[in-house]
């Protein structure tokens, strides 16, 4: 089944796929609409529900599974069935001519660490002389809690963040622009249904709580990281800004992405950690820098299921909120064009990449950076998940 949308048939935002994002025109009020090919439909203007009214996602991801998708069968059927054309047309806006906005109200915001890849590209480069792995990451998924209020839509410059910085040459730490600003490809996952206080959410429950994905992307200033993280981890090198796309893809949209981890986990995991038949994720990206593709990162080789990494989030019997939002950590391969992070791709700024005709190592102010995410999609053709485009804009 096709959508009658002009131009959506057979394109990565068909019937398949149908994100959420909020978006506003000319001086309305900011709204949630679905993309349907390159146009928004305008949900408030065929429903009467309130949720759509709302400038955020959250009170519908309120609502829980059930309304999820009977929302998702609802919309599929306006735009895939000709018999609603003549009521639903008036609702479709073009994309080039509305805002788009930060889809969620993010209430928490929790970065994970969870390819093997990553951490042991990252060991390799600071602990030269030890084992790549510290002995915790393949017991758990670790992670560290970041800034929710610093959470901002794609397409938002970033300013180029200060701080402490001590390179291995300097006897003192000097403080000013970073010198080693960098990315992060990751997956971000939004969640809808929350928990109650003092009761874990275990990996089965995943799909009850989760409602989609983001791209995402982790701006980190890595010589303010190295400074600052010993001994309780990532703080201002991190917490200045991280990026979404505009679009929630749902967990529906993913049906068919869905696919084996990467072998065995070994050792074993905790019982709490189980997870049965296929828990990773199909997902291409692209990191792209001032137009030129330098890495394309496969998320099915991460090495820590989303499943496993919300159990863990909650194993204490922390909540969940409508709104909180995980990364992934940066997706990366095992061959030099998968790393999804400059860090790896210049292994540490000792081994520089050529972009346009000349050596790169970290960004530089006026880089543009989008990252593109596609998937298998149930209709048999690949979907794309919302980009994260970020420019960077000069410190201040």
């Amino acid at each position: 089944m096709t959508s009658w949308v002009e131009g959506a048939a057979g394109s990565p935002f068909d019937l398949d796929n149908l994100p959420y994002g909020v978006f506003s025109r000319g001086g309305d009020a900011p709204r949630v609409g679905v993309r349907i090919g390159d146009h928004v439909l305008d949900l408030a203007g065929v429903s009467d529900d309130g949720w759509w009214r709302a400038p955020s996602l959250n009170a519908f991801l309120a609502q829980g599974r059930g309304q999820w998708d009977a929302s998702r069968a609802r919309i599929t059927d306006l735009l895939g069935d000709e018999a609603h054309r003549e009521r639903t047309e008036p609702h479709l806006h073009p994309l080039a001519g509305v805002d788009l906005h930060l889809p969620i109200e993010v209430a928490d915001y929790v970065d994970f660490y969870a390819s093997e890849h990553h951490a042991s590209n990252v060991g390799r480069m600071f602990r030269p002389d030890q084992e790549p792995l510290l002995p915790n990451w393949k017991h758990l998924p670790v992670g560290y809690h970041g800034r929710a209020g610093t959470v901002v839509v794609s397409g938002t410059d970033v300013v180029r963040p200060s701080g402490q910085r001590k390179a291995p040459t300097e006897d003192t730490p000097t403080f000013g622009p970073s010198r080693r600003l960098d990315i992060e490809a990751e997956l971000g996952f939004v969640v809808g249904t929350p928990s109650t206080l003092g009761e874990p959410v275990p990996t089965g429950a995943f799909a009850d709580h989760v409602f989609g994905v983001v791209g995402l992307n982790d701006w980190s200033a890595r010589d303010v990281q190295a400074w600052e993280y010993v001994p309780l981890g990532p703080f201002l090198g991190k917490s200045f800004a991280t990026s979404i796309s505009a679009w929630v893809t749902p967990l529906a949209a993913l049906d068919a992405a869905w696919t084996d981890l990467p072998g065995q986990q070994d050792p074993p995991v905790l019982d709490y950690l189980r997870v049965d038949g296929p828990a990773g994720l199909d997902i291409e990206v692209e990191v792209v820098l001032d137009g030129e593709v330098v890495a394309r990162p496969p998320y099915r080789t991460m090495y820590w299921s989303p499943a496993q990494m919300l159990a863990h989030t909650t194993a204490n019997g922390a909540s969940l909120r409508t709104g909180d939002l995980y990364g992934s950590g940066t997706i990366s391969g095992p061959e030099k064009d998968q790393r999804g992070s400059l860090l790896e791709l210049s292994w540490g700024g000792q081994e520089p990449f050529t972009l346009a005709g000349r050596e790169r190592t970290f960004l530089e102010d006026g880089d543009e950076v989008v990252l593109r995410y596609s998937a298998p999609g149930t209709g048999g053709g690949r979907i794309a998940l919302g980009e994260v485009t970020g420019r960077v804009a000069p410190a201040r």
